[in-house]
C-alpha cells in the first residue's frame, strides 16, 4: 500500500513571492494608481498561503515570521511613502495630506489584517501580542505621527487663531485630524491631552488675557459681558465642531478665569456702566447677563451678590434719611415711608426672581439689605411702631370705607408680612399692633375679614405663640356681640331706659387700661347693676370690672336755643350730668362728686370750658384750670350742629360756646387711650426679661452643663426669632438666676455654669 507524503514546508522567502504581489497592489489601489480591484479568487489565494504557513509542524511554522513580515510592510510603507508625503506639504496642505495618509493606513490596516487574520485568530492570542490592528495603527503612530505631531499642532493653533479673529476655517478638517490625535493614543486620551490640548489651553490663556485687557479699557462693563457672553458660545461651539468633549471644561474655565474672574472687581465697579450703575438704571438685560455669566464660576456670584446688597442697602437708606427730614414735630409720614419700602422691596425682590433666577444667595443679600435700614429709627420712632401704626391706618380706613379693593389690602398685607420678617424687634411690633388692634375693635373700625387675614399669615410665619393674644381679641369682640345680644333680651320686658352697650374683654388678651372710682351719675349705676345681674346668670366665678376710662356716652343737651346730642367720653359725662340738679359748682364740688383725680378732672373741665366748645361757664376766665375757678352751666351755647364729638385732647381753640344738658344715652364703648410710647417699651423690656430668664432655664434643664459663650449664644439664637437680645441684658438675667438657685457657677471654672435641679 502506498504512503500518503506530506507537503514540502513554505520557506518565508517563498511565501512571500505569492504575498509581496497583492501587497504592492493593495499600496497601487490605495495611492490613487490605476489598478484592478481584488478578485475573489487572489484574496482567497493569499490567505491561503498564510495560512498553510501558520499550520507547518515546528521548526517550519512561520507564524512569528508572517507577524515580523507584516509589522514590516506597514513601517516601510509609513517611513518611505506617507511621512515623506507629509513632510514635504506645510500649513493647512499638510494637515489635508496627514488626514488624507491617516484614512488611508486605516483602510490598509482593514485589507492586510484580512490577508493575514489566522494569526490573529491563534498566534497573537497564544503569545499574547498586539493585534493586527493594533501593529498597523502603532507603526502610523511611531514613524509617522511622532514625526509630524509638533508641526500640525503649530498648524491647528494657527487656524484655530484665524477663526477667534473672524474668519472661516475647516472645520470637518480640523476634526479629522484632532480626531487622529486621540486615536493615536490607543483608548487613551492623554496622547491627545499631552500632545494638544496642554498647548492649545496654554494659548487660548494667552490670547484672552490679550483680549481681557484690551476690553476691560475700551469697553463698557455691558458691551465687555457681551463680547465675554459671546466668546463664551463660540469656544462651547469649536469643542462640538472639532475639539474632543474633554477639553470643554478646561477651555471654559479659561475664558471664564481670564475674561471674567481676574477683571470682576474692575468689571462690576466701572464707573457709569458697573454693576451698581446697571441696577440703578434697570438694566435688567445686562443684570441677566451678569448673572449668567458668573453663576456659571465657583463663588463668582458673590461679588455681584455684595453689590446688589451694598446697592439695595443705600436706596433703603436713602428713603429713611428723605423720611427723617420730612419729618415735623417728631410726627413722621409712616404710611409714605412703608409704601415707599414695600415698593422697593417689590422691585428688588423681582430683580432677585427673575434677573438673578430667584437664587438663594441674592435672597440672602437683599434680606441682609433690608434688615441693615429697616431697623433703624425715624424721629425717634422704631421701624416696628411705624409698621403697626401702619397697619393701623390702613385697616381702619378699610374698615370705614366699604369700597377698598380687597385684593390690594391681601397684596398689602402680605407685603407687611415681608417687611415684619426683617425687623428684629418682632415683640415690640406686637405690642404696638395690639394696642392699636384694642382701639380698632373696641372702636368699631376694622373688617374681620382684613384682621383676621393679617393675624392667620402671622401665625404661619411667626407661629401661634406670636399672635395669640390678638386671636383672643377678635374672638372677644364676637363673643361681646353675643353678650350684649343676651343682654338686650334680658331686659326688654324692663322698664325702658338709657341704651347701654358693654363690650366684655377677657383680661390676658387686651392691654392694660387705667381704671378709677368713679362716681357715676345714677342712670349709668342702674345700667350697670342690670348688666351684673344679666352675666352673673350667664357665668360663674367671673368678675366685671369696669373701665370708665374707655367708655363713650351719648347725652341731649338743653340748651335755650335748641337740643344738641353730644358725644363725650364717660368722665366728661359724670361731670357733665353733675349739673342737672345746679347751675353752679366749685372745683373741689365737682371734684368730691365725681371722685376723679386732680389730671383727669382739669383735662375734663378744660376740654368743656377752654376748648372750641364751652358748654360751660369759668369764672375767672382763662386758658388754664384752677382749685379755685367756679364752673357754670352755659344754658346759652349755641350751634348750627346738632350732634358735636367732644374731644379731650385738644387745648387750644378760642370760640365761646354754651350747653344746658340731660343724659339719654351711654355706650360703655372704649375711647382710644393716648399711645404711651415709652409705657410700650417698658412693658415690651419687662417681657424680654422674662423671655431670656425662660429661655436660659430651658437651655440649662437640657444640657445641665454649659459654658458662658455657649449658653449666651443658645440663648440668642432661641429668641432671635422674635427680638434680637442684648447681650449684657443675658447676663445680667445670669446673674439673676444665680442669685435665685437656679443656676451656680462651677467651683473650677467661673466661666462655666450648672443647673440647680
Amino acid at each position: 500500500m502506498a504512503s500518503r507524503q506530506n507537503p514540502k514546508p513554505m520557506t518565508i522567502d517563498e511565501g512571500s513571492v505569492h504575498i509581496d504581489p497583492a501587497v504592492n497592489k493593495l499600496k497601487r489601489i490605495l495611492e490613487g494608481k490605476p489598478e484592478p480591484d481584488f478578485l475573489p479568487g487572489e484574496y482567497i489565494g493569499n490567505y491561503t498561503t498564510i495560512y498553510n504557513m501558520c499550520i507547518q509542524k515546528p521548526p517550519h511554522d512561520q507564524s512569528q515570521e508572517l507577524y515580523d513580515k507584516y509589522g514590516g510592510i506597514f513601517e516601510d510603507y509609513a517611513k518611505h511613502t506617507v511621512l515623506p508625503s507629509i513632510m514635504e506639504k506645510h500649513d493647512e496642505y499638510m494637515l489635508r495630506e496627514l488626514s488624507r495618509r491617516w484614512d488611508i493606513n486605516k483602510i490598509m490596516v482593514r485589507w492586510l489584517s484580512r490577508f493575514f487574520f489566522y494569526l490573529d485568530r491563534y498566534f497573537t492570542v497564544r503569545r499574547s501580542l498586539p493585534s493586527l490592528t493594533e501593529v498597523g495603527m502603532t507603526s502610523f503612530r511611531d514613524h509617522v505621527y511622532n514625526n509630524v505631531h509638533f508641526n500640525v499642532k503649530q498648524v491647528i493653533i494657527a487656524l484655530v487663531h484665524k477663526e477667534r479673529e473672524g474668519q472661516q476655517i475647516d472645520r470637518a478638517l480640523l476634526k479629522n485630524v484632532l480626531d487622529l490625535f486621540v486615536e493615536n493614543g490607543m483608548g487613551s486620551i492623554k496622547r491627545y491631552e499631552d500632545d494638544f490640548e496642554d498647548f492649545f489651553l496654554q494659548e487660548s490663556a494667552s490670547y484672552y488675557s490679550r483680549r481681557s485687557s484690551r476690553w476691560i479699557q475700551e469697553d463698557s462693563c455691558p458691551e465687555y459681558m457681551i463680547k465675554a457672553e459671546e466668546s463664551l458660545k463660540k469656544e462651547k461651539e469649536r469643542v462640538a465642531h472639532y475639539l474632543h468633549s474633554g477639553t470643554e471644561p478646561k477651555l471654559v474655565d479659561i475664558v471664564q478665569t481670564h475674561l471674567l474672574v481676574l477683571v470682576a472687581k474692575q468689571l462690576l465697579e466701572k464707573e457709569n456702566s458697573g454693576c451698581s450703575a446697571l441696577l440703578r438704571d434697570d438694566k435688567t438685560d445686562d443684570l441677566s447677563r451678569m448673572y449668567r455669566l458668573y453663576h456659571a464660576i465657583p463663588k463668582g456670584l458673590e461679588p455681584v451678590a455684595a453689590a446688589f446688597r451694598l446697592h439695595v442697602t443705600a436706596e433703603g437708606n436713602a428713603l429713611i434719611k428723605q423720611a427723617e427730614d420730612a419729618a415735623t414735630s417728631g410726627s413722621v409720614e409712616e404710611q409714605v415711608l412703608v409704601r415707599k419700602i414695600i415698593d422697593l422691596h417689590d422691585k428688588y425682590m423681582a430683580y432677585v426672581m427673575d434677573c438673578f433666577q430667584n437664587d438663594t444667595l441674592f435672597h440672602k443679600a437683599l434680606k441682609e439689605a433690608f434688615e441693615i435700614f429697616c431697623n433703624k429709627k425715624v424721629a425717634g420712632s422704631s421701624s416696628a411702631e411705624l409698621l403697626a401704626t401702619f397697619c393701623d391706618n390702613l385697616f381702619r380706613k378699610a374698615g370705614n370705607d366699604k369700597s377698598n379693593d380687597d385684593s390690594t389690602i391681601e397684596s398689602t398685607i402680605d407685603n407687611v408680612v415681608k417687611l415684619l420678617d426683617y425687623i428684629s424687634d418682632k415683640d415690640l411690633f406686637v405690642e404696638f399692633y395690639r394696642k392699636k388692634l384694642a382701639r380698632r375693635l373696641l372702636f368699631g373700625r376694622f373688617n374681620d375679614d382684613h384682621e383676621r387675614s393679617i393675624l392667620t399669615k402671622l401665625k404661619g410665619q411667626f407661629g401661634g405663640q406670636f399672635t395669640s393674644k390678638m386671636e383672643g381679641m377678635v374672638t372677644d369682640m364676637q363673643l361681646a356681640k353675643d353678650h350684649q345680644t343676651g343682654f338686650e333680651e334680658h331686659i326688654k320686658n324692663l322698664p325702658k331706659g338709657v341704651d347701654f352697650t358693654v363690650t366684655v374683654l377677657t383680661t390676658g388678651f387686651w392691654p392694660s387700661y387705667k381704671t378709677s372710682d368713679l362716681n357715676l351719675p345714677v342712670e349709668m349705676v342702674n345700667c350697670i347693676e342690670s348688666f351684673k345681674a344679666y352675666y352673673a346668670i350667664k357665668t360663674n366665678h367671673k368678675r366685671l370690672m369696669w373701665i370708665y376710662s374707655l367708655g363713650t356716652c351719648n347725652l341731649t343737651g338743653r340748651f335755650d336755643s335748641k337740643p344738641i346730642e353730644l358725644i363725650v367720653s364717660t368722665y366728661q359725662a359724670a361731670v357733665l350730668c353733675a349739673f342737672n340738679n345746679t347751675d353752679i359748682l366749685t372745683y373741689q364740688e365737682l371734684l368730691e362728686q365725681v371722685n376723679l383725680s386732680h389730671e383727669d378732672l382739669v383735662r375734663v373741665l378744660h376740654s368743656l370750658s377752654c376748648a372750641k366748645y364751652k358748654f360751660l361757664n369759668k369764672q375767672p376766665a382763662s386758658k388754664t384750670i384752677s382749685k379755685t375757678d367756679t364752673f357754670e352751666f352755659n344754658s346759652k351755647f349755641t350751634d348750627k350742629m346738632r350732634r358735636i364729638k367732644v374731644c379731650m385732647r385738644k387745648f387750644k381753640k378760642k370760640k365761646k360756646e354754651k350747653t344746658k344738658l340731660i343724659m339719654i344715652v351711654v355706650k360703655q364703648v372704649p375711647l382710644p387711650p393716648v399711645d404711651d410710647r415709652k409705657k410700650v417699651v417698658e412693658d415690651v423690656d419687662k417681657d424680654r426679661r422674662y423671655a431670656i430668664d425662660a429661655s436660659l432655664v430651658r437651655i440649662m434643664k437640657s444640657r445641665k452643663v454649659l459654658p458662658h459663650q455657649q449658653l449666651v449664644s443658645e440663648c440668642v439664637e432661641q429668641l432671635s426669632r422674635m427680638f434680637k437680645p442684648d447681650i449684657k441684658m443675658i447676663k445680667k438675667r445670669i446673674e439673676d438666676l444665680i442669685t435665685r438657685d437656679y443656676l451656680e457657677r462651677d467651683t473650677e471654672n467661673p466661666s462655666t455654669f450648672k443647673y440647680v435641679a
